[in-house]
């Protein structure tokens, strides 16, 4: 909490810094600006801008199209724990969740070992036996 309060602070003053400094050079800074994103009046209104500058918004649109895209796939396959950026390899509550190995139930924050992934095999193995056999029984009678 310090750290972002300091963070905050020093750029709020860099922030003031950077219009002061903006406003006493304001015809330098001006011209400037309009040089380089291509307002100038070159030849015809605005063709400096679309020519230039401008013509990179449809390249800003595009990279932000595809971070959307990269967050949607992350924000698919990560943990569900809210707050945890693992990727979710095991699934949990009859696959409802996809859960990383430190927030998974069956794990209790600890990677998988050889013999509980036997042993998750082994009952989860009974139990779909266990239904298949009752849906058996309930079709016969």
């Amino acid at each position: 909490m310090k750290w972002r309060l300091i963070l905050i602070i020093g750029l709020a003053c860099a922030v003031v810094a950077g219009l002061i400094v903006w406003l006493q050079h304001a015809r330098l800074v001006g011209s400037w600006l309009q040089v380089h994103t291509g307002t100038v009046n070159e030849s015809g209104p605005y063709y400096g801008f679309w020519s230039g500058f401008g013509s990179d918004l449809e390249e800003f649109g595009i990279l932000g199209a595809i971070g959307a895209a990269i967050y949607q796939l992350v924000k698919k396959y990560n943990c569900h724990e809210p707050g945890c950026w693992r990727i979710g390899n095991h699934s949990a509550a009859d696959g409802q969740f996809n859960l990383c190995y430190r927030h998974h139930p069956d794990f209790q924050g600890k990677k998988p070992t050889h013999e509980l992934i036997e042993r998750l095999h082994r009952e989860n193995l009974e139990r779909q036996a266990a239904i298949h056999s009752n849906s058996r029984r309930s079709i016969r009678t």
